[in-house]
């Protein structure tokens, strides 16, 4: 199963930006989505059935223009679950997760810290997200959480991690907490099988040239969970699709 995650900065603004031909050239299987901004009647859903996605699922949030998460598949899965049940994740549509017969597939959308408000909701997501999946693993071991996570993990991951080291994003806090929830049982495909540095997956775009410099963070993540380590066959990131400030991040499970 060939899985891509792509923070598409509105769903809306990537098609007009060639996203749909650039889809069924990667060919995912399954393609997991964050940032869609728009809700379903907003969208050409046939223009993405006819590029053979007809199994699409979309969690917008409850602002217009906003958040919101979605997964594309070929197949048709077993069941989808919109959500987690923790209301102010679902209110601002940051998860949704399908299943199928041997694995199990998450969009997730991490908030930002963008100011002192936000950053305290941030923590307290991350901790209730980390609950849920302690719970759901139980229920769910074949997990993939894709997903826009909004931190860099280690300093390999920054191109400047020592003026970035008290920016959001780069905190000790928030780079623990992800270090915490890998070693609850998570492995970042990427780095298991890519140790090179200058892998990036977002941009800022106050600075026009830091994507053509490469000043970049990796916050984009293909975790999978532990019983599917052995079936890791290929992780890459793909900085050459360009229809968002992030660029797409790809697994592939045996």
């Amino acid at each position: 199963m060939k899985i891509i995650s792509y923070n598409v900065n509105g769903i809306r603004s990537a098609i007009s930006k060639g996203f749909i031909d650039w889809l069924q050239q990667a060919d995912p299987d399954v393609i997991c989505l964050q940032e869609i901004k728009a809700t379903p009647e907003q969208i050409p859903l046939l223009d993405f059935e006819l590029a053979g996605y007809p199994f699409h699922y979309w969690f917008p949030a409850t602002k217009k223009g906003y958040s919101g998460v979605a997964i594309l598949s070929k197949t048709k899965p077993n069941n989808v679950v919109y959500g987690t049940g923790i209301e102010h994740m679902d209110f601002e549509g940051r998860n949704i997760r399908v299943d199928f017969d041997d694995v199990s597939v998450m969009s997730l959308y991490l908030p930002s810290g963008t100011n002192i408000e936000r950053l305290e909701h941030k923590f307290m997501f991350m901790d209730d997200f980390q609950n849920y999946i302690n719970e759901l693993k139980k229920e769910v071991p074949n997990l993939v959480i894709c997903g826009d996570y909004n931190i860099c993990h280690e300093a390999i991951d920054i191109h400047d991690p020592i003026r970035n080291k008290k920016v959001s994003g780069f905190l000790p806090e928030e780079r623990a907490w992800l270090d915490g929830f890998m070693k609850s049982g998570f492995i970042d495909s990427f780095r298991h099988l890519n140790k090179e540095p200058n892998n990036y997956t977002w941009w800022t775009m106050r600075f026009p040239s830091a994507r053509l410099e490469n000043k970049g963070w990796r916050i984009d993540y293909c975790l999978v969970s532990e019983p599917l380590k052995q079936k890791i066959k290929r992780a890459v990131i793909l900085p050459e699709a360009k229809h968002s400030d992030h660029c797409p991040s790809l697994v592939e499970i045996e």
